[in-house]
């Protein structure tokens, strides 16, 4: 299968990232913390709200690789290992390389695990 890659242009740099590989966006205010799964973060100045736009008109039909969950991130699904809605966990996992736990809420938790139980879900 082809790479598909998101780029994108600030003023001072320019970044070139394979989707597959980037775990999940995190907000930080007017910034978006971006994590791969080499655990190498970048920082773009942006809100998190405009790097959905961004995904959205960029990857198209790819842009579903993501999802948003809660205020403050949004996931690769792929990388969805556990989801504890009372412990308010998401496990973000290959299975091997890398583990990523993120404080969620209990309702975007739930909202995350429909989709998985839903009879058109993900996997």
């Amino acid at each position: 299968m082809k790479n598909i890659y998101l780029h994108l242009n600030t003023r001072d740099e320019f970044l070139r990232m394979d989707i597959s590989k980037i775990v999940y966006f995190e907000a930080d205010g007017n910034y978006t913390n971006i994590m791969l799964a080499n655990k190498l973060k970048s920082v773009v100045c942006m809100n998190l709200a405009r790097m959905q736009q961004i995904l959205t008109d960029s990857l198209k039909e790819n842009a579903r690789t993501f999802v948003r969950v809660g205020k403050k991130y949004i996931i690769n699904h792929a990388y969805v290992c556990q989801i504890n809605v009372l412990r308010q966990n998401l496990v973000l996992s290959d299975g091997a390389s890398f583990t990523f736990q993120l404080d969620i809420s209990k309702e975007a938790l739930k909202g995350l695990r429909e989709l998985y139980l839903a009879p058109s879900g993900k996997e």
